[in-house]
């Protein structure tokens, strides 16, 4: 009797409240949707980070004939061979380093003009302004200090360069998204936070008769609570279901389908369903557990049973 009790009022207060809990949903899926869409977006950068920092290498470009007088450490011209095998030597003797590969100016040359191939940048310059290189594959991509350490300055060494620095300044642009997004969810939250808030306290007024029998009776506060609360609960499940449609959606038609991003952008490993899917149940969670506990919250001061 009790419960069919709690259901019927549940059902009184969506009808009586109707236009006040649709917007009560939209809020919460708008805000769960964002929600879960950052924390995604914080897993994709932190793959991609793993991803391409194990593929960085730091490169020792050696000195040519062109570097003589623009490079005080090249001033005596370009790399002779006994520095070159030293180099190669003192390299392979570093504990950090995993492998090493050689690059010939004729190396250098053929992959700066695939690289720019079609661009007018192509014929600027000609293989002689190529440095020879070491491209070095490391253990542990966070030593490069070790390696920069040991090269910079020395003679027939034009410089040492850590391609993490170039990939740092993108992961940096992503991580201030991230950042700005987390923000803004925030204020979703918080906004939503207040209309259900709102919602409660209008759905108990409509209802402060029925309360105050219920009270004069001798009803329990969790009995003359639970109505409320469960009404909060349910349109914010109802929401949470909408923000997983939402993130399934974006997923699918972002990346898979529509846009497809995976195909128009290869370099990037997107994630996969399986990410997606674990977030949902702490949006599905989150979505009923935020509304229940501002409805108990509002229903504490504004009924106060």
């Amino acid at each position: 009797m009790r419960v069919q009790f709690v259901l019927s009022e549940i059902g009184v207060g969506l009808r009586r409240n109707l236009t006040m809990t649709f917007a009560v949903v939209i809020s919460v899926a708008l805000s769960l949707a964002l929600t879960g869409g950052a924390l995604l977006a914080n897993k994709q950068v932190s793959s991609m980070k793993g991803y391409w920092y194990d593929k960085v290498e730091v490169t020792i470009y050696m000195c040519n004939k062109a570097d003589a007088a623009t490079t005080p450490n090249c001033a005596k011209g370009a790399v002779t061979a006994d520095q070159k095998a030293q180099i190669l030597s003192d390299l392979k003797k570093l504990p950090v380093v995993k492998k090493v590969y050689y690059e010939s100016e004729q190396g250098a040359y053929k992959n700066y003009k695939e690289q720019f191939k079609g661009t007018p940048l192509v014929n600027s310059i000609t293989p002689d302004q190529m440095e020879q290189n070491y491209r070095v594959k490391l253990k542990d991509p966070t030593k490069f200090a070790v390696v920069a350490s040991a090269f910079n300055g020395r003679p027939g060494v034009q410089s040492v360069v850590d391609q993490r620095k170039v990939l740092q300044n993108l992961f940096d642009l992503l991580n201030g998204m991230t950042r700005v997004a987390y923000v803004v969810l925030a204020f979703m939250l918080t906004v939503a936070m207040l209309l259900i808030v709102n919602t409660v306290r209008v759905s108990a007024f409509s209802r402060r008769r029925e309360t105050g029998i219920m009270r004069l009776v001798g009803a329990s506060s969790f009995y003359i609570q639970m109505p409320f609360i469960m009404e909060a609960a349910f349109a914010g499940l109802v929401g949470a279901g909408l923000a997983c449609i939402m993130l399934l959606g974006g997923r699918y038609f972002l990346i898979d389908n529509g846009l497809d991003l995976q195909e128009k952008i290869p370099l990037v490993s997107f994630l996969g369903w399986g990410p997606v899917i674990q977030v949902l149940p702490l949006v599905l969670l989150i979505g009923v557990a935020m509304p229940a506990l501002a409805a108990f919250v509002a229903l504490r001061r504004y009924l106060k049973v």
